[in-house]
């Protein structure tokens, strides 16, 4: 759209002296035809733009000039607010709210009260992912290297990485970068990472685009399962999946069908429904919870003297 485009251009001739109109063609993938049309715009909306010829030239915004907040609409600076809110919300500062107010200086229409939307990533983790991710965010900016112990599945590593994203998606925190060990980009759940620390060892920027996080590339080889699932387990297939996920069945039961991408994870799904799920493919994943079943049966079992299997080992192995 016309308009986010002119707020971009906006945007990048307050945090740079000069820019010229080829850089913006080409960052907007657009003509330079356009830019011009755009930076005459931006004039006419009344912000002071200046142009300068020859070597070292190029398109400018005159010192001192401040956001107008007649460029945006009320409801566009409302959902500015509420992004900087959430931002604010994972590390306990106020950062994003303090840049907020500089957008708004000169504007007292918008004031917090009248906010509609509230978003909070925050988590149960705040207080130790605040440090992770300032020291991310630090290790992105200035170009150094991190360090850190990752628990994995397969086991326990400890990392180096060249950070380039901070990335929240799928309900948790996330850095991608290049991985000194793999040799490769990697995506490191925050969680996970422990000791982490700046090494100090500074490193030139791969050339990388904005990282493919879709469950495809993520999370490879889909997994077609099919479960029959009791009635109430309805409310949470429609929160995860919809209510198309599945079909009612005479008795009642909901046959459902969907392609998962990870089998760990499925495994721990499934495992969350205990008796209310049948797993009918795949074969190997039903499998996996019979056994898992039988050995939590043993576990859990009472001989007929009232004390657990595991406590009669214990007294076995002392005698």
């Amino acid at each position: 759209m016309k308009i986010d485009r002119l707020i971009g251009i906006l945007a990048i001739l307050l945090q740079k002296d000069f820019v010229t109109a080829p850089e913006l063609a080409k960052r907007f993938e657009v003509s330079r035809r356009t830019i011009n049309r755009d930076i005459e715009d931006l004039c006419r909306a009344g912000i002071p733009i200046a142009t300068r010829q020859g070597q070292g030239g190029g398109i400018r915004i005159m010192d001192g000039y401040r956001v107008d907040r007649a460029l945006l609409t009320n409801g566009e600076m409302k959902d500015i607010l509420a992004g900087l809110r959430s931002l604010d919300s994972v590390n306990g500062t106020n950062r994003y709210g303090q840049l907020m107010e500089k957008l708004l200086a000169g504007s007292s229409d918008l004031i917090p009260g009248e906010q509609s939307v509230l978003i909070d990533l925050s988590s149960w983790y705040k207080k130790s992912l605040a440090p992770k991710i300032e020291m991310i965010r630090t290790g992105i900016e200035e170009g150094i290297e991190i360090s850190f112990c990752y628990y994995a599945p397969k086991g326990e590593s400890v990392r180096r990485m060249e950070p380039y994203y901070l990335i929240f998606q799928w309900s948790s925190w996330y850095v991608w970068g290049w991985c000194l060990e793999r040799e490769d980009f990697r995506l490191f759940k925050l969680n996970r990472m422990e000791e982490m620390r700046l090494t100090g060892n500074r490193f030139q920027k791969r050339k990388t685009a904005v990282p493919d996080l879709g469950n495809e590339r993520v999370f490879p080889g889909g997994i077609r399962v099919k479960v029959l699932f009791e009635p109430e387990c309805k409310w949470k297939l429609v929160e995860e999946f919809g209510p198309a996920c599945f079909r009612e069945m005479e008795d009642g039961r909901l046959l459902f069908q969907e392609d998962y991408t990870d089998e760990r994870h499925l495994f721990m799904w499934l495992l969350s429904f205990g008796d209310k799920a049948e797993v009918l493919q795949p074969e190997k994943m039903r499998d996996r919870i019979r056994k898992c079943a039988e050995n939590m049966a043993r576990k859990y079992a009472k001989p007929e003297n009232g004390h657990t299997l595991q406590e009669k080992r214990g007294t076995q192995d002392e005698v």
